[in-house]
């Protein structure tokens, strides 16, 4: 009986896993994009995630407030779950902080320099001053670590229940 209850949690326990690296990339996303908000309106970066999502697409007058900014703060933590998803697919087994730094690296440079010519209203990145490419950069970088170390934390937990209920 104890071997069938072990095998189903050994089934059930990547489900998990996933589940909160969808739910740590939704709440990620949204995290890390009103710091991102923040930064704008304290003016460390020139953008904000409403220029990129909403500003690019329409230019309807509610985009400019403050709607535009709760809209674009929750589609940013949509599209933070597929980002969750792409890292656990690919890295959750590397148990290092390291991975993240260079994960939220690879997220911005493919964000501002691969779809940079989706998004009408964000400047090329030659056009960005330092303080814009310093300040995004290190909040990629925090993202793709909380991302990342988040996954990679989880997966391993998992690991050592897994091996804690066999031992018993």
């Amino acid at each position: 009986m104890t071997e069938k209850n072990n095998e189903q949690d050994y089934q059930k326990s990547p489900i998990s896993v996933l589940g909160k690296a969808l739910i740590n990339g939704f709440f990620g996303g949204i995290f890390w994009s009103i710091i991102g908000v923040v930064m704008y309106y304290f003016n460390f970066a020139e953008v904000a995630p409403k220029t990129f999502l909403l500003r690019s697409w329409t230019k309807a007058q509610w985009t400019t407030g403050w709607l535009g900014e709760v809209v674009s703060i929750f589609m940013v933590g949509v599209l933070s779950i597929l980002v969750a998803v792409i890292y656990y697919g690919l890295f959750k087994k590397i148990n290092s902080m390291w991975i993240g730094v260079v994960y939220g690296l690879i997220v911005w440079g493919i964000v501002f320099y691969i779809l940079e010519p989706i998004f009408s209203t964000v400047p090329e990145l030659t056009e960005f001053n330092q303080d814009t490419i310093v300040s995004t950069i290190c909040l990629f970088i925090l993202y793709g670590l909380f991302i990342g170390y988040s996954i990679s934390f989880d997966y391993y937990e998992m690991l050592i229940r897994l091996q804690q209920k066999k031992k018993t």
